[in-house]
């Protein structure tokens, strides 16, 4: 470790007035790049923050824990009745301190240090994030900054880093700060203006993004082409032949027959024996997979059972404990400098690794696929060092072993199939056969996910007569589309260019919270169904992903310096202008259209008087329950219940369009002390109990 300290010239004892100050995103990253760096690291803490020292070295490293500082509106802002939403297009953007602790830290090791390293994931956050601790140190130390970027926590990898740095990239900060600054005034106008007319203020809000809704928009389209689709009968035929005591199927050449009549005739025609007329044998290579992207990397762990957000979270675990590459990334090509013969031999010894990664360095050359994307920050996803599922959770293991034999499978030979199709006749009906086996493994020994299945014919010659077992006459439906799954919904938002690979799943993370979505592959809600109806009737374009990807393309060029974030910024707001300029005078229409979406969703039912979603509310003397409209103030509606767990069925009474009550009376206690518990009974709808007691005469 010594040699690594001299190239890092931090090899001086420790001195508070003399101290390399290196700045990491989180405090895992600090200590990992401490241990690195360091001989004798030692923990301590500078306001309550973790810091991690060095007795022989005059540095230190401190972890940030994310943003430090967030944009935000000035506080009369705050409440969302003091101005109209509209009025936040043009209100000011301030910078608010959110981890007050960490700034402190940072404040109380400025003054001593002499040179500052950011040490920040290397992407537009990353990078954003390290010139928020720039402009918090810079205004208390003189001292000269310098940037670190790596894609691992691999040893050698940190040390060529600490040993190369460069530059603070500020063209690279501001696309990122433009995003936020976008998103915020994006979000708070909209968010409070579909809100409020749905009388959906307080923590019930309705949630309007310029990422999350063209997302939302893309589910809700699909849901409808399901629901809309019209499903048609059709039949087939099918033949079980016989080669000897080998059975194998064979299908009408027509495939679908959409009249039954001219199935039928053919079925009875049919006799019990089939003639080979033809064999085309054939090998057909298919090709390796190329490198993880984000984007990539998402779909292939959803498909063995990961969320989006899930397998992201797992991903960057992975990361930060050195397993892994850096796991946000477009690049699907291995940089020249990847020794990829080095990197398969770390598991030249793991008991579950060591049989593929033998297989692949007795190779004459590594040579791997290539995708269609190369970028120059990071490399594609893949593995940095050698781990063993004892080491940890299933979770964990489960996508570490994906991108360990997708690594594999990147720098191996295509697999090969052989191929045969028999043609065959039965009472002069064309009918053929398909069969496939895998007759060079390849890539797939290293990556068994998605193996198709193969299907073996028997040995057969042209002229062979073979025994109709039997002939299958099956009748079908047409079925729908299917939902989209978590990741094929990340892909199409990379190729709409809606979000970024850092933040994608984040977006489909929050339809989720909001109740637009629910389960897995994502269905949308009534409440989401209907936001997206009544946004696109008033103002389409915030339902597409135009303008959306547009200022996606403009946050490119200010990273790359072609652009001022100012100026986007600027442009942003008059795009939301012109939508306001449509919003505005429909607001009733709007409102009306989310509050009977909302009602749909409610597990009680719409309000019969206004349509607005009931709700299960308390009254503060005594915190008695009872139902009432979500309307309020402007529809005072409710309805008494009677004490106990309440539960609401499927059933929905006729009248008044609200779901049947059932009530679990309290426990009560006997004259002996011995608890009796209520019994559930059906108290019905609460509407209809209402009706019933204003309608009975009253006594005098």
């Amino acid at each position: 470790m010594g040699s690594s300290q001299e190239s890092l010239n931090i090899g001086l004892p420790y001195c508070l007035d003399d101290m390399h100050l290196i700045i990491t995103e989180k405090h895992d990253a600090a200590s990992k790049i401490a241990s690195i760096l360091f001989q004798d690291c030692v923990a301590s803490r500078v306001n309550g923050v973790p810091v991690y020292r060095s007795n022989k070295a005059d540095a230190a490293v401190i972890g940030l824990a994310g943003h430090v500082v967030e944009l935000d509106f000035p506080p009369e802002y705050g409440r969302w009745t003091a101005h109209p939403p509209s009025a936040l297009i043009a209100a000011p953007v301030i910078t608010v301190p959110t981890k007050k602790d960490i700034i402190g830290a940072l404040e109380s090791l400025a003054p001593s240090a002499t040179r500052v390293t950011i040490a920040t994931d290397y992407d537009r956050e990353g990078e954003l994030i390290g010139v928020e601790a720039y402009n918090i140190v810079r205004r208390l130390s003189k001292a000269p900054f310098d940037r670190v970027r790596y894609s691992s926590f691999a040893r050698q990898e940190i040390l060529g880093a600490f040993s190369k740095p460069t530059s603070l990239d500020f063209s690279l900060a501001a696309a990122g700060e433009c995003r936020q600054e976008i998103d915020l005034v994006w979000g708070a106008a909209l968010t409070r203006f579909v809100s409020l007319a749905g009388n959906r203020a307080g923590k019930d809000f309705l949630s309007v993004g310029r990422v999350q809704t063209p997302l939302l928009a893309i589910i809700v389209d699909r849901e409808k082409e399901i629901q809309a689709f019209v499903s048609k009968p059709y039949w087939e035929l099918a033949a079980v032949l016989l080669k000897g005591a080998e059975a194998f199927m064979a299908r009408h050449k027509k495939g679908r027959f959409d009249n039954k009549e001219e199935a039928m005739a053919i079925y009875k025609k049919l006799g019990k024996a089939a003639t080979v007329k033809s064999i085309l044998r054939e090998s057909k290579k298919e090709p390796a997979p190329t490198p993880f992207s984000t984007t990539e990397l998402l779909k292939a762990a959803s498909a063995i059972g990961f969320s989006a957000a899930g397998a992201m979270q797992a991903a960057e675990e992975l990361y930060i404990n050195g397993r892994i590459s850096y796991p946000r990334t477009d690049n699907t090509v291995y940089p020249p400098t990847l020794d990829l013969r080095q990197a398969v031999g770390l598991f030249k010894a793991s008991p579950e690794f060591a049989q593929s990664a033998l297989e692949l360095l007795a190779q004459r050359s590594l040579v791997p696929t290539k995708g269609k994307v190369e970028s120059k920050d990071h490399p594609p996803i893949y593995p940095v060092a050698c781990a063993s599922k004892a080491q940890m959770d299933e979770r964990h293991w489960k996508l570490y072993e994906l991108v360990v034999r997708r690594f594999f499978a990147t720098l191996s030979p295509p697999c090969e199939w052989d191929v045969v199709r028999a043609e065959v006749d039965i009472s002069g009906e064309p009918f053929s056969a398909d069969g496939k086996r895998l007759s060079a493994p390849g890539w797939r020994k290293h990556y068994p996910y998605g193996m198709p299945k193969e299907e073996v014919l028997p040995p057969l010659s042209v002229g062979d007569v073979l025994a109709v077992k039997k002939i299958n006459l099956l009748e079908k439906k047409t079925e729908p589309p299917k939902r989209y799954g978590q990741g094929r919904l990340i892909e199409l938002m990379e190729k709409l260019g809606l979000g970024t690979k850092a933040t994608r799943h984040e977006a489909l993370s929050k339809l989720y919270s909001r109740g637009y979505i629910e389960g897995n592959p994502p269905k949308p809600t009534q409440t989401g169904i209907t936001l997206i109806d009544a946004l696109r009737a008033h103002a389409n374009a915030i339902t597409t992903p135009d303008m959306t990807g547009k200022l996606e393309k403009d946050m490119d060029a200010i990273a790359e310096s072609r652009l001022k974030k100012d100026d986007v910024v600027l442009e942003s707001r008059k795009m939301l202008r012109a939508i306001f300029d449509q919003l505005e005078p429909r607001r009733a229409d709007i409102g009306k259209a989310l509050r009977a979406g909302a009602a749909l969703d409610s597990d009680i039912g719409p309000c019969p008087i206004c349509g607005s979603p009931l709700v299960i509310r308390e009254t503060k003397a005594d915190r008695r329950k009872f139902i009432a409209c979500s309307g309020f103030p402007e529809c005072r509606n409710t309805y008494n219940i009677p004490p106990g767990t309440l539960k609401f069925e499927k059933k929905i009474c006729e009248k008044h369009r609200l779901h049947l009550l059932k009530v679990t009376p309290p426990s009560s206690r006997d004259k002996d002390g011995k608890t009796i518990k209520g019994k559930a009974y059906e108290y019905g709808c609460p509407a209809c109990k209402k009706e019933a007691f204003y309608a009975q005469p009253t006594q005098k």
